[in-house]
């Protein structure tokens, strides 16, 4: 086996890794951006006082999550979908911190568990900078 042969295998072996966390970025976009049209309430609970239209800003982040989470599947749309993708989480990032500020835990999240979600953001932004690149 020589040097080139190595390198190959080992590349292949990464693009599956990343076309697998693709498939999973991409399903939970895909399954929490339904759900913001199927229980909206909730989203519409954590959503920041001083904004305004907050129903129709749950679907917009909706529309748009379900939309990057098909785009990551797309080759021709991937780069643009994680683009996206980022600029969504970087915006929704107030209604995470209003929900632990606030204490909004609909009841099942435990507060610290509000607060640890906070740098899980960070790190799903990692995520989604991983799985959209070719």
């Amino acid at each position: 086996m020589n040097v080139v042969t190595v390198a190959k295998e080992k590349k292949s072996g990464s693009c599956k890794l990343r076309a697998v966390g693709r498939g999973i970025v991409s399903l939970f976009f895909i399954y929490v951006g339904t759900v913001h049209f199927v229980r909206p309430g909730k989203f519409i609970q954590i959503t920041p006082d001083f904004l305004p239209y907050k129903k129709e800003l749950v679907y917009v982040s909706g529309f748009f999550e379900i939309l990057g989470g098909v785009g990551l599947l797309v080759p021709q749309t991937r780069k643009a979908a994680g683009i996206g993708l980022l600029a969504l989480l970087f915006a929704v990032f107030p209604a995470n911190i209003n929900m632990a500020v606030n204490k909004i835990d609909f009841g099942v999240i435990p507060t610290w568990l509000l607060w640890a979600r906070l740098p899980l953001q960070f790190l799903l932004m990692f995520a989604v900078r991983a799985v959209s690149k070719d």
